[in-house]
């Protein structure tokens, strides 16, 4: 079994950062990309308001970013009884879920680590709050890929299951990213422990409620 974990993440990892026509990683980081840079165009070019408002901005942005592979992250595995195989080869539901979990975090949370950079740049923050908001977002996405995983495998066999589940996603992230966009305002970690506190929960939890939503699934 010790084998079959690096294998399944490694295979699950090259499915999502492929992507096909769907753009894998690209889509999400260039979607990223693009709310940072028109930001300033909605809200005019002052320092000021860009420094107050921008890391929320990029939260925000991580957020939706964090929606665009749910569609393709457990519907396509189901449809192919990709788990329906796994289950012969003694691997639970649990399991292959723990481990797409971690493969959707490092399919775009790495990539929306190192966009923060220029996306700050764009937005006019430096020093401390690029420091916060680097923090926040390496406490916060794995919280946002877990809801993420949770909420694919729970529409995974429903019609127009894409489009509810991002419609789930959002209000279910609102405490991490108030916690976490909030830290930026107070100019301390106290919002960024919390956010992380809420991403551990989120984590432990989602390889459960994830692999029972597949079971279920499969059964029916």
């Amino acid at each position: 079994m010790t084998g079959v974990v690096p294998a399944l993440l490694w295979r699950d990892v090259r499915t999502l950062l492929a992507g096909g026509a769907r753009g894998g990683p690209m889509l999400p980081l260039l979607f990223f990309l693009a709310v940072a840079m028109l930001f300033p165009f909605a809200v005019g070019p002052d320092p000021k308001v860009l420094a107050r408002t921008g890391g929320g901005v990029v939260w925000i942005a991580a957020l939706l970013a964090a929606i665009l592979p749910l569609d393709r992250l457990v519907t396509p595995d189901l449809e192919l009884g990709t788990f329906d195989q796994l289950a012969l080869r003694g691997i639970s539901e649990e399991l292959a879920m723990a481990v797409r979990l971690v493969a959707h975090w490092l399919s775009f949370g790495p990539l929306l680590l190192l966009a923060t950079l220029p996306a700050a740049a764009l937005l006019g923050l430096e020093g401390e709050t690029v420091r916060l908001l680097l923090l926040g977002l390496v406490a916060g996405t794995p919280g946002l890929a877990a809801i993420g995983t949770i909420i694919a495998a729970l529409t995974a066999s429903l019609r127009g299951g894409a489009a509810l589940a991002g419609l789930l996603l959002v209000p279910l992230a609102v405490p991490i990213l108030i916690f976490g966009a909030g830290s930026l305002a107070r100019g301390d970690t106290t919002g960024i422990a919390l956010a992380g506190a809420i991403s551990l929960a989120l984590v432990g939890m989602a390889p459960f409620a994830a692999g029972a939503a597949i079971r279920s699934a499969r059964e029916h």
